[in-house]
């Protein structure tokens, strides 16, 4: 991506999150949906596209751009950033898949926001799979569950993969829609509600072949994860960088610089770290919001008590074992003990 495309794909982000969606943040937080028009915007800007091919339509983000971009929206409006962000891992996963068939007939529909996606990674989560993949004649069949799946009648497909009995993952685009083996839960969520979120189960869900993007090792997949986990990071800074600029110039700023510095040089080993100050300190911004803004803070409709509910979600969206225990770290440990009150 070259300098002046990317300049181009931040001033965009910057223009529909500060004149579509943090002007209608709060109307999306009680909404049961995000606003097609948001994602219509989006895929208009050509921000659908963002980490595409340029083959394809796409814009080849780079990573620092992905994660600014990511960031700047996720301040607009997280709901719709956290519907917006899922699509990528499938642009991703079709841009380098071996399946030609499927690549040519989705990768630019995608790329132009035309066909949007999901994601469900029922098989791929660290420990026994959710999600289970067994090979039949001419494909396989998908049984189980999938978590935690954004989007849900708001994209087109959704990248699923699900774990065969010998440590491999099958990674599969399948059709969004239930069916008679397809069942979706909505999960009501405290914030991020308009997202859409849904649990699904498969059970003797057929793929046929064509419809199969890759088979990778389940350890492979799990490298490959912990090194990607930094456009998640983003979405912590962008909530904290609106909580920052709601309160005004402080010390606060500071701080926020250097979260987005060490998620910045992170690498495989310390992201987990990085991720975890990022999510904290987005927990303490939204905090100090609160504080600021004092008794309106809590009443419905005003923006302090929305960020306080999405900082909170984010302290579990995308966490990982490491991650866990680094909030922890940062947040309970040093709270929780407790002196015994002298006699």
């Amino acid at each position: 991506m070259n300098g002046m495309t990317a300049t181009v794909a931040l001033q965009r982000a910057r223009k529909i999150a500060e004149e579509l969606l943090f002007p209608s943040a709060m109307y999306v937080d009680q909404a049961v949906r995000v606003p097609a028009g948001h994602l219509g915007a989006l895929a208009e800007a050509g921000l659908y596209g963002l980490a595409g091919p340029a083959c394809a339509g796409g814009l080849e983000a780079d990573p620092g751009t992905f994660c600014s971009v990511t960031e700047i929206m996720a301040g607009g409006c997280l709901a719709t950033t956290f519907v917006w962000l899922q699509h990528h891992s499938t642009v991703r996963a079709l841009t380098t898949s071996d399946n030609v068939a499927l690549r040519d007939a989705w990768l630019e529909p995608l790329c132009q926001g035309a066909k949007r996606a999901g994601i469900a990674l029922g098989g791929a989560r660290p420990g026994p799979p959710l999600l289970r993949a067994t090979a039949v004649p001419g494909g396989y069949v998908f049984d189980g569950s999938a978590p935690w799946v954004t989007g849900w009648d708001m994209i087109d497909v959704v990248y699923t993969l699900a774990r065969d009995g010998s440590g491999e993952l099958v990674a599969a685009l399948l059709p969004a829609r239930v069916s008679a083996t397809l069942a979706a839960r909505r999960l009501e969520l405290v914030a991020v509600n308009a997202s859409v979120t849904v649990e699904l189960t498969f059970t003797g869900y057929f793929v046929p072949a064509g419809l199969v993007t890759g088979v990778v090792p389940h350890e492979e997949w799990l490298l490959r994860d912990a090194a990607g986990l930094r456009p998640n990071g983003s979405l912590a800074l962008g909530v904290a960088g609106r909580c920052c600029q709601l309160i005004g110039p402080g010390p606060l700023d500071d701080e926020l610089i250097t979260c987005r510095s060490r998620l910045d040089a992170a690498d495989a080993g310390t992201l987990p770290r990085a991720r975890a100050t990022a999510a904290e300190f987005a927990w303490r911004a939204a905090g100090s919001l609160v504080i600021a803004a004092g008794s309106r803070s809590i009443v419905a409709g005003e923006h302090p008590q929305r960020l306080a509910r999405e900082a909170m979600f984010l302290l579990v969206f995308g966490s990982r074992p490491a991650i866990k225990a680094a909030l922890f770290d940062l947040v309970a440990a040093p709270h929780a003990a407790v002196s015994a009150p002298s006699e």
